[in-house]
C-alpha cells in the first residue's frame, strides 16, 4: 500500500496557513477540516512549532479530493 504523509503548518492564531494535496477548490483550513473529519486523530500527530502530519493511504487521500469535487 502506498502511504502519504501531508503536512500541516499552523499561524499563530491557530488556524491552517499551509496543508499538502490541497484540493485547489478548496482554502487550508477546509482541507485540514475535511482530513479530520474523514479520519480523526488516528492518523494525525501534532508536532512542536505550530506544525502537524496526517499519515494516509494514497488511494484515501484520493478518494477525499474526488469527494470534495
Amino acid at each position: 500500500m502506498d502511504n502519504v504523509t501531508l503536512h500541516v503548518r499552523f499561524a499563530p492564531d491557530g488556524t491552517v496557513a499551509e496543508i499538502s494535496e490541497r484540493p485547489s477548490g478548496l482554502t487550508p483550513q477546509q482541507w485540514f477540516d475535511r482530513l479530520s473529519q474523514a479520519v480523526g486523530a488516528k492518523a494525525y500527530r501534532t508536532f512542536a512549532g505550530g506544525r502537524g502530519v496526517f499519515d494516509l493511504a494514497r488511494s484515501d487521500v484520493e478518494a477525499l479530493k474526488v469527494a470534495t469535487a
